[in-house]
């Protein structure tokens, strides 16, 4: 079924025109709360004056300082920062302009350092179905979203796909309880079974953003995970563009589940969307390695730690640390669980409400005993995503996360800085457009 052009996600777009903390405006005057931070980035919100500050003195001093040519203080400076921030060995990084040349430059140091090694046979990744790693051929390559992939079969590395790690969604033969047992055991038999002197690394999200919809690792399979990969001598990547920068409480994701990834990639809430930015980040082991051998890590572009870039995370990073915001979406994740699914009471399409801090989830499903899908022809996820725009709320809204094609999510994101009264008016109009479009469709 073809999609209407009303409800395609870039057609009849309204034209903003500015934006302050969490609200943004519209050329007619409308007001929308920005209810998933846009595709969860904007984690101090719009227009904050304290970055504008910074990256405007900055740009004043010399916009950019060619990485490869100088140094600056902007990019020493956020460097520090990301290494007391990620704490233990993570303490090398390579800086980018977006998540998915982030997760291009993670495959990129992961096969450099097993070259560095004597390992040039460690060639393939492993990944996951039900993920999403980013728009350049090599994180597509990763990705299980068969929606946006499937256009680009063939023209990409493939990786070895494995089960998605989903306490609500099962394996065959698992229950919920013994998921992360029976997703790490699959990882180890993939390993095995296509021998581990040709697999770089394993690459996943600790909490599965677009593509599963706020999904957590399950207890436990993080460690299970790091001491398989640590066997095998297979590295163990993070990808931690959407998850990460504090979204789900910590700094680091993977922190929660106690355990360090030998890489990790780190972008959206950098630098909170005020200039684009993301890094690459490696463990002492590693980089020296690839010292040892190279002298330099060999990816790297133009814009390369750009220095107006550098310092708007700086600004943004320092906001976050000075204001406790870390602490604050660590408390206000279980409140946000509890008031969706107060909002949500009686909704009998509400298959599931996850997530972890202000990154959190509805799962809509037909039937809930059996946790069916609804026919993925009635496009929810975009209706609800027109109806909440409509409402004057930005959320974001994904289809396909069962199996690439069925499956209707909602992602809220909301910026860190939100007031209590600001969660309150996201959480009521995200119900509210739920709501409405399930009753215009005959569905609740």
């Amino acid at each position: 079924m073809k999609t209407p052009d009303a409800l395609k996600s870039t057609a009849s777009l309204p034209h903003v025109t500015h934006a302050k903390g969490s609200y943004l405006w519209d050329a007619t005057g409308k007001q929308y709360i920005d209810g998933s931070g846009g595709p969860a980035v904007y984690c101090l919100g719009h227009a904050h004056p304290e970055v504008n500050a910074a990256v405007t003195a900055q740009m004043a001093d010399i916009a950019h300082g060619y990485r490869y040519n100088f140094t600056t203080t902007a990019l020493n400076d956020l460097t520090d920062i990301i290494r007391t921030r990620c704490g233990g060995t993570l303490t090398e990084m390579v800086y980018v302009t977006s998540g998915s040349e982030a997760v291009e430059s993670c495959l990129k140091i992961a096969l450099q350092y097993q070259t560095a090694i004597g390992q040039k046979s460690r060639r393939r990744f492993i990944s996951r179905q039900r993920s999403w790693h980013g728009n350049t051929l090599g994180a597509l390559g990763l990705s299980g979203f068969s929606e946006r992939t499937e256009a680009y079969e063939g023209a990409f590395i493939p990786s070895i796909k494995l089960s998605p790690a989903n306490t609500y969604r099962p394996i065959p033969g698992a229950t919920a309880e013994t998921t992360a047992e029976a997703c790490a055991a699959e990882l180890e038999q993939a390993i095995l079974a296509h021998g581990p002197e040709t697999i770089a690394a394993f690459v996943f999200e600790p909490v599965v953003g677009a593509a599963g919809g706020c999904v957590p690792a399950p207890d436990g399979y993080a460690k299970r995970v790091r001491d398989i990969c640590t066997r095998y001598g297979v590295l163990m990547i993070a990808d931690e563009v959407m998850c990460g920068a504090g979204r789900t409480g910590p700094w680091r994701a993977l922190a929660h589940d106690g355990v360090e990834p030998d890489i990790m990639s780190v972008a959206k809430g950098l630098a909170a969307g005020y200039v684009p930015l993301g890094a690459a980040i490696c463990t002492t082991a590693v980089w020296e390695a690839i010292r040892a051998r190279d002298g330099a890590f060999g990816t790297g572009h133009t814009f390369t730690g750009h220095t107006a870039a550098c310092a708007a995370g700086v600004a943004v990073q320092t906001i976050i640390t000075r204001d406790g915001l870390l602490d604050r979406v660590t408390a206000n994740g279980p409140r946000l669980h509890a008031m969706l699914a107060d909002a949500l009471s009686g909704v009998d399409a509400v298959g599931d409400i996850r997530g972890r801090g202000h990154f959190l989830c509805a799962e809509l499903v037909a039937n809930r005993a059996t946790r069916q899908p609804f026919d993925p022809a009635l496009k929810l996820f975009l209706k609800i995503r027109a109806q909440a725009m409509q409402n004057g709320l930005i959320c974001y809204p994904v289809g396909g996360n069962v199996d690439g094609t069925a499956g209707d999510i909602v992602i809220l994101a909301p910026p860190y800085t939100c007031t209590d009264d600001e969660l309150t008016e996201i959480i009521d109009k995200t119900a509210t457009s739920i709501r409405q479009v399930l009753r215009a469709e005959g569905l609740g």
